[in-house]
This record gives structure tokens, C-alpha cells and sequence, in this order.
């Protein structure tokens, strides 16, 4: 059957559905009185009157000029209320006029034959009406009506299983499509799991008799009369599901506003976790910090090499063990606030300020602190161990030299108090002079070890020892005691002197004897206390000069034995004479205490101790070559690494500026360069260990290499923490591209006109490069809009500002630099400036965009109240609104009010909360 001439034109396609010279199919023709009269008096009942037949009812134009105000909420002209036929055409023409005024062509329909009852003309006007008022607003993604309305059905029923809309007739025959719609909307009605597609007489009556009951939508067709014909009619099925449109558009609009607001809400909840997250981060590395730094600047010494050495394994275990994972948090905080301030800027929030004392500025500042801190407590430690052990030698020195001094004064207060000369004979007075000077002249020679002695003590005051009291006190004695024997020995010799003159034998070969033992012996007795002496080296020179000294010494030992011989001789002529002349000698020699016997056993000690002394020497030059190995080990690995370091810095200049490609293939390479870098730390851990070996073998200097232990951790460190920003920055242009729909194209193109701007490889743009920047990409910073004009070189830029004075968009230029430098550092980076071109040439959601979905599901109120949020949104998006919505005070408050607009404005920083 064809159909309908043209009855009504749509402002984007016409409906030809009727062909007025043939007869309407029969059962479409009943379908389509039945819908179509259920259609009217769906409209007419509001006014409290309906209709029983179509074509009848219609006649005299009064109910339809009513249905027409009904639908359409106007005031059409006074109709006539005459009975004549005259009156009701003029009613007819009025209400087809109206429907022309509305931009609906009528095409062969005339009132005349509205007005006699032609059903199919009849039928055709009503078409022409349901499809201006009830179809023609239907409009899904820029479609016409009937195509609108059939995507509508398509997508709402989608997820359903035997469903599949292609039309408005045979789709629709088994019923499952009115009942997924109404499921889809209303799940609570329908139990869609026990409906079959094999009887569809069940499936449409309970649509028909659900939509009825519960969603007031009027039977406007039959089961019997859909199942039974062949293919239904297109526009009985297509104004029927118009009145499901209708039902559901309310619900339809605040399902997109409710999903508007769960994806606002979904963005802040997670920044608002990223904050929580970078807050607690920066307060544990900061107390971590404030907690570390005093221990630090402890700078109060130890009293033994011990505990100072157990001071320094700890600096070295923090150094190893508890620095390098903050090292990882303070990268990972600086990353995690890079990522959020992104974030808040792609989805067009207010920036993220940390709490007073947490900003990225205050963490570096604190860390740059600790560094401070740390390079000089290491310093510090090492100069108190060279301190400690200085002080252990001066000590050990000093008690050595005591003690000998000690032994040597025992007994000699007495010696030179008692009175023996009184009742000796001339001889033995003259013995007892020459005895005496003996012991001056031993006494003269002891005068320099106890110079050394008090020297030693002074300089143990001067390093702060810690046991100085005792030291002074031994000093203290020894000097006291010194003195008393200098006036006992004055004392006595003035006694022998005025003995003298009563004596004047003398044994001249003995005297010669003393005179020379005394000299000798007391040479012995330094060479012995030589040759035991401790020594303190710290390099090779040093001990070689030792070594040296040691072999002059030696070299000299022929010639005091050749003196020990010739004082042995004149005590074996001592022996000749008295025997050759018959002296019985009463008695050792009475100059001197020293026999032959104690000079020969001093003189077997030195020769014990020289080659004692070689053995102690060879076995320091052996410690000190070892440790002029370790120095070469360290600086010949040191000397490789930090090279390498300083290339890598530099290379990670380089590919920061020069990135080719696509960024997921410059992110690939970066994570694999970065990758080779994690590779190299067992170099860094080997300079740690033989870093470590040279600390405890006490060895601090180092001249085969410029490089420190710790210029080489701070540059791994500086190196780790450069690729992962540079990383970083990759991931967050992919977030910014991914999120503002960029192209590969376009990201290339803001790359390479900011390299070309940027001059010197900073990773930066001064002002005026960034202004040039812009314009090089077509941006108009006098009118704020875009237009490709070819880029442009510094030098151009310099001439077109002095062609135009200089005044190319000052306040828009400043209004653009508050956005991409909002600290007025000077300087624009490469993210700022994407972030800026993306903004600008994309379209976020806005705070008018949030009030606006409010505003839905608030039924056009100025407030919601909190039952409609929780009807209307997840629990959890819910309660996250109500707890942040103060309380509404417009004039049409009410209690429980929630002002859903300054929370919305709040959202993009547009207002405080």
C-alpha cells in the first residue's frame, strides 16, 4: 500500500507517509485509530473531556482547537459556537492555521473534509500533529526525529538479550522491546529474566498493562492486532513509543546530570586523595629531616678512638642504610606533585598549595639543610679520629718518657742527701767529687728528656686529652722532683768541695773512665729509647724518611763500639795496674756506677733492638704501600665513574630538549636508558667499598684523583633524580595529550617551536621567547584566539615588536604568563606551555556546566535537599556532597537546604567553599 502524500515538513526532512488517492491498509488503519485516539485523549483528559471516534469527534473543530492548546500550552482564537457547517469549518481553518504557524506545511488537507468525516484525512492531520508536538523535538547526536527516536530505543536497549530495534514495526512484534524499555528505566516493574520471545502475546500485554498502571502511559494499541498482522504500523508503534520518550526525558536528563556531577565529584575525590597522600609524604620526610639534622650537627667529641669510630660506622650506615630510601621520597613527593598539579589542570581545577611548610620549595630547603649538615659531620669526625689518635700517641709517649725518667730519679734523693764524705779519707773524697760530677753532668743530660716531658703534657692540654688532670699531676711531680734534685745536687757538691781541700788523691784513670762511660751510656740509653720510640706515619715518603734516619743511625754503630772498646780498655788498665803495682782495689769505681758489665748488656739491648727496629719500620712501609693501593684502586675506579656521571647528566640535557618520535616511544627509550643507569649503581656500590676500606685504614687524602666519595654520591644522586623527572615530564604529556584530545602532530609542533625559542638549552622560556613562541604558532595575543601564521625566529619577533612599539597584547600577553608562571619566576617550561595550548584549544567542564546538572536534579530549585542527592547519586558521592554543601540562605530556603552553587563554583577555585 503506498503511502500518504507529504502532510507535514519537518524542518530537517519530510515525512511522506500518506498517498491520499489509495486506501489505507485495513489493519493499519485500525492500529493507527486506536493509538491514535488513545494518543488524544492522553492530552485531552487534562482538560477533562475525551474523544470516542476519531473522525466524529473532530468535526466541529472545538475539541481540536482544545487538543492543540492542551499540547502546545497556548491560547488559540475564540472558536465559533454556532451549529452550522459554515461555523465549523472556520473552527477547522483555525486550528490548521495554528499547526501552519508553527512551521508545518499542510499538504491536501482542508478543513472542508475534516469537517465531513474523512477518516483518512482525518488520521493524516492527527499524524501531522503527533509528529510537530510529540516526535519533532527527538533529536539524539544531530539526527531527525524518527532517527533520534529510534537510536534512543537502540541504545536503551542494548544490554538486552532478543532485543534488536532496526525499525518501528516488525522490531517490535514479540513485545521484549517495550519491556526492556520500560526495565531499563524502571527495573523494579518488570522481571525481564521470564519473559519469552515465543509469546509475545503475554510479553506486549504486560508492557501495555505496566506502562498503563504505573507510568501513565494509555493503551493506544492492541497485542492481538500487532501480533496478528504481518507488519505493524509504523506510526501507531512510533507514537506510542514517543509517550515512552516523553516519560522517561525526565529521568533521561537528570541521568546525565547525575553523571556529570559523579564524574566532577569522582576528579576531586581522587585529587583530594593524591593531596592527602603528598601531605603525609612531606610531613614524614620532614620530621625524618628536623630529627636527623641535630644529630648531625652533634659536634661533641668522644674521649677514645673507639667510640668515635663507632660515631663514624654510624654515619656510614645512614649514609648506606637510611639516606638513599628518603633519597627515593623526596624524588617519588617532587613526581607525585608534578602528576596532581597536572591533573588539577587538565580537569580545570584551582592548583594544589600544599600546607604551610609542606611546599616542594620547603623540602628542598630542609634537604639542602641536611646535606649542609651531613658533609661537614663527616669531616668533623674524621679530624677528631686524627685528633684522638695524635692524642693517644702523645700519651702513650708521654708515660713511655715518665717512666723512664722515673726509673732513672728512684733512689737518687737519697743518694744525694746522705753524708758518707764526712768520714771517707781524702781518696774517697776525691772519688766522691768526681762522682758527683759524674752525676752532674747525667743530670745535665736527663735535662732534655724532662723538657720533653713537660712539652708533651703542654701540647696534651692544648688537644683537650681527656685524662689531662692525671697527665698534669705526673707532670706536676716529676717537675717538682727535678727541681729538688737540682738543689740536692748543689747542695752536695758545695759539701765535696769544702772536703776537697782536706783531699787530694784522686784516681785519674778511674775519673777518665767515668768521664767517658758517663757520656756513652747516656747515648745508649737515648739510642735504646730511640729505637723504642712509637711512630706515626700517613704515607710513603714519610716512613721512607723514617727508614733512612733508622740506616744513619746504624751507620754510625762501628764507631760507638770502637768508643765502648776504648772505655772497656780503661777499665782493663784500671785492672793492670792495680794487679801489676799490688793495689787491692776496695770496690767498683767510685767516679761512676756504670760498670763495664752494664755498658756491655746496654750495648747487646741496641743491638737487639736495631734490627727489632728494621722489622717495625719494613712492616709500616708495607702498610703504607697497601695503602697507596687502596688509594690507586679508589681513584682509578672514581676517575672512570665520575666522568661517566657528568656524561650522563649531560646526555639527559640533551634528550630532554632533542626527544624524536612518538612520546610512548620517547617514554620506552627513556625507561631504557634509565634502566642502563640502575645497571651502572654496582660501580657506585664497588667505590662505596673501597671508600670504606680507606676510612678504616685510616688514610685521608687522596692524590691520584680529584674525586670524592661524596662528589660521587651527590652526582648518582642528582643523576637518579634527573631521568625520573625527565620520565616524569613524558608521562605527564601523555596524561595532558591523552586528556585534551592533542595530536602526536600537534604535541611535535609545540616541541619544536619551543627548542627552536629555546636558545640555550635550559629547558625554559624567558618571556619574551615564550611570547615569540606563541606567535610562531598562530597564537593572536591581541584577540586571544589562534591562527597559523608559520613560525617565526627571534629576530623577526625583535623586529615586528619595534614595528609595532612593542604592544602586542600587553594585558592579554599578562594575563597568559599569570596562567603558565603563576610563581613570576621569569621562566616558562615546556609543561606549562602544553598545558596552556591544550587549555585554550580544548574544552573542559565548567562550573556553569556542574550548577546546570545540579539544577536538573534539583527540579529547576535554587537548592537540593539531601534525600534528592541520595536518590540520585552513588552513596558514596553522595555523602561526599552533603558533607561539603553549606547550608542554603536564598530567599526560598527551606530547612535541610543544600547550596549546590557556591559548592559547584568552589570545585574550579571560583569561590572559598
Amino acid at each position: 500500500v503506498k503511502k500518504y502524500d507529504s502532510v507535514y515538513m519537518d524542518p530537517r526532512e519530510q515525512e511522506n507517509d500518506w498517498d491520499r488517492d489509495l486506501l489505507l491498509d485495513p489493519a493499519w488503519e485500525k492500529q493507527q485509530r486506536k493509538t491514535f485516539t488513545a494518543w488524544c485523549n492522553s492530552h485531552l483528559r487534562k482538560a477533562g473531556t475525551q474523544i470516542e471516534n476519531i473522525e466524529e469527534d473532530f468535526r466541529d473543530g472545538l475539541k481540536l482547537m482544545l487538543l492543540l492548546e492542551v499540547i502546545s500550552g497556548e491560547r488559540l482564537p475564540k472558536p465559533e459556537r454556532g451549529k452550522m457547517r459554515v461555523h465549523k469549518i472556520n473552527n477547522v481553518n483555525k486550528a490548521l492555521d495554528y499547526i501552519a504557524s508553527k512551521g508545518v506545511k499542510l499538504v491536501s488537507i482542508g478543513a472542508e473534509e475534516i469537517v465531513d468525516g474523512n477518516a483518512k484525512m482525518t488520521l493524516g492531520m492527527i499524524w501531522t500533529i503527533i509528529l510537530r508536538f510529540a516526535i519533532q523535538d527527538i533529536s539524539v547526536e544531530e539526527t531527525s526525529a524518527k532517527e533520534g527516536l529510534l537510536l534512543w530505543c537502540q541504545r536503551k536497549t542494548a544490554p538486552y538479550k532478543n532485543v534488536n530495534v532496526q525499525n518501528f514495526h516488525i522490531s517490535w512484534k514479540d513485545g521484549l522491546a517495550f519491556n526492556a524499555l520500560i526495565h531499563r528505566h524502571r527495573p523494579e516493574l518488570i522481571d525481564y529474566d521470564k519473559l519469552r520471545k515465543d509469546d509475545p502475546l503475554t510479553n506486549l500485554n504486560n508492557a501495555f498493562e505496566v506502562a498503563e498502571k504505573y507510568l501513565d502511559i494509555p493503551k493506544m494499541m492492541d497485542a492481538e492486532d500487532i501480533v496478528n498482522t504481518a507488519r505493524p504500523d509504523e506510526k501507531a508503534i512510533m507514537t506510542y513509543v514517543s509517550s515512552f520518550y516523553h516519560a522517561f526525558s525526565g529521568a533521561q536528563k537528570a541521568e546525565t546530570a547525575a553523571n556529570r556531577i559523579c564524574k566532577v565529584l569522582a576528579v576531586n575525590q581522587e585529587n583530594e586523595h593524591l593531596m592527602e597522600d603528598y601531605e603525609k609524604l612531606a610531613s614524614d620526610l620532614l620530621d625524618w629531616i628536623r630529627r636527623t639534622i641535630p644529630w648531625l650537627e652533634n659536634r661533641a667529641p668522644e674521649k677514645t678512638m673507639a667510640e668515635m669510630q663507632q660515631k663514624l660506622e654510624d654515619f656510614r650506615g645512614y649514609r648506606r642504610v637510611h639516606k638513599p630510601p628518603k633519597v627515593q621520597e623526596k624524588c617519588q613527593l617532587e613526581i607525585n606533585f608534578n602528576t596532581l598539579q597536572t591533573k588539577l589542570r587538565l580537569s580545570n581545577r584551582p592548583a594544589f598549595m600544599p600546607s604551610e611548610g609542606r611546599m616542594v620549595s620547603d623540602i628542598n630547603g630542609s634537604w639542602h639543610n641536611l646535606e649542609g649538615a651531613e658533609k661537614g659531620y663527616e669531616e668533623w669526625m674524621l679530624n677528631e679520629i686524627r685528633r684522638l689518635e695524635r692524642l693517644d700517641h702523645l700519651a702513650e709517649k708521654f708515660r713511655q718518657k715518665a717512666t723512664i725518667h722515673e726509673s732513672w730519679t728512684d733512689g737518687k734523693e737519697a743518694m744525694l742527701t746522705q753524708k758518707d764524705y764526712e768520714t771517707a779519707s781524702l781518696s774517697e773524697v776525691k772519688a766522691l767529687l768526681r762522682k758527683h760530677e759524674a752525676f752532674e753532668s747525667d743530670l745535665a743530660a736527663h735535662q732534655d728528656r724532662v723538657e720533653q716531658i713537660a712539652a708533651i703534657a703542654q701540647e696534651l692540654n692544648e688537644l683537650d686529652y681527656y685524662d689531662s688532670p692525671s697527665v698534669n699531676s705526673r707532670c706536676q711531680k716529676i717537675c717538682e722532683q727535678w727541681d729538688a734534685l737540682g738543689s740536692l745536687t748543689q747542695s752536695r757538691r758545695e759539701s765535696l768541695e769544702r772536703t776537697e781541700k782536706q783531699l787530694e788523691s784522686i784516681d785519674e784513670l778511674y775519673l777518665e773512665y767515668a768521664k767517658r762511660a758517663a757520656p756513652f751510656n747516656n747515648w745508649m740509653e737515648g739510642a735504646m729509647e730511640d729505637l723504642q720510640d712509637m711512630f706515626i706515619v700517613h704515607n710513603i715518603e714519610e716512613i721512607q724518611g723514617l727508614i733512612t734516619a733508622h740506616e744513619q743511625f746504624k751507620s754510625t754503630l762501628p764507631e760507638a763500639n770502637k768508643e765502648r772498646e776504648a772505655i772497656q780498655a780503661i777499665q782493663a788498665e784500671v785492672q793492670k795496674i792495680a794487679q801489676y803495682n799490688g793495689i787491692k782495689l776496695s770496690g767498683g769505681n767510685p767516679y761512676t756506677t756504670i760498670t763495664p758489665k752494664t755498658i756491655d748488656n746496654k750495648w747487646d739491648k741496641v743491638e737487639q733492638l736495631v734490627p727489632q727496629r728494621d722489622q717495625a719500620l719494613q712492616e709500616e712501609l708495607a702498610k703504607q704501600q697497601s695503602n697507596d693501593h687502596l688509594r690507586r684502586k679508589f681513584a682509578t675506579q672514581a676517575n672512570i665513574v665520575g666522568p661517566w656521571i657528568q656524561t650522563k647528566m649531560e646526555e639527559i640535557g640533551r634528550i630532554s630538549i632533542e626527544m624524536n618520535g612518538t612520546l610512548e616511544d620517547q617514554l620506552v627509550n627513556l625507561r631504557e636508558y634509565e634502566q642502563s643507569i640502575i645497571e651502572y649503581k654496582p660501580n657506585i656500590d664497588q667505590l662505596e667499598g673501597d671508600h670504606q676500606l680507606i676510612q678504616e685504614a685510616l688514610i685521608f687524602d687522596n692524590k691520584y684523583t680529584a674525586y670524592t666519595m661524596e662528589h660521587l654520591r651527590v652526582g648518582w644522586e642528582q643523576l637518579l633524580t634527573t631521568i625520573a623527572r625527565t620520565i616524569n615530564e613524558i608521562e605527564n604529556q601523555i596524561l595532558t595529550r591523552d586528556a585534551k584530545g592533542i595530536s602526536q602532530e600537534q604535541l611535535h609542533e609545540y616541541r619544536t617551536s619551543f627548542n627552536h625559542f629555546d636558545k640555550d638549552h635550559s629547558g625554559g622560556l624567558m618571556a619574551e621567547e615564550f611570547k615569540a613562541c606563541l606567535i610562531s604558532l598562530g597564537y593572536d595575543v591581541e584577540n586571544n584566539k589562534t591562527k597559523r601564521t608559520g613560525q617565526m625566529d627571534m629576530d623577526n619577533y625583535r623586529a615586528l615588536l619595534v614595528a609595532t612599539g612593542n604592544s602586542l597584547g600587553d594585558a592579554e600577553f599578562a594575563r597568559i604568563m599569570g596562567i603558565v608562571d603563576p610563581n613570576n619566576s621569569g621562566v616558562v617550561t615546556f609543561q606549562a606551555f602544553i598545558d596552556f595550548m591544550s587549555r585554550e584549544t580544548t574544552d573542559t567542564d565548567t562550573a556553569d556546566q556542574v550548577i546546570a546538572s545540579f539544577k536538573i536534579l534539583a527540579a529547576d530549585k535554587n537548592f537540593i535537599m539531601a534525600e534528592e542527592l541520595r536518590r540520585e547519586l552513588p552513596p558514596d558521592q553522595a555523602e561526599y556532597c552533603i558533607a561539603r554543601m553549606a547550608p542554603y540562605s536564598g530567599p526560598d530556603a527551606k530547612p535541610g537546604a543544600l547550596d549546590y552553587m557556591s559548592f559547584s563554583t568552589a570545585l574550579y577555585g571560583e569561590s572559598d567553599l
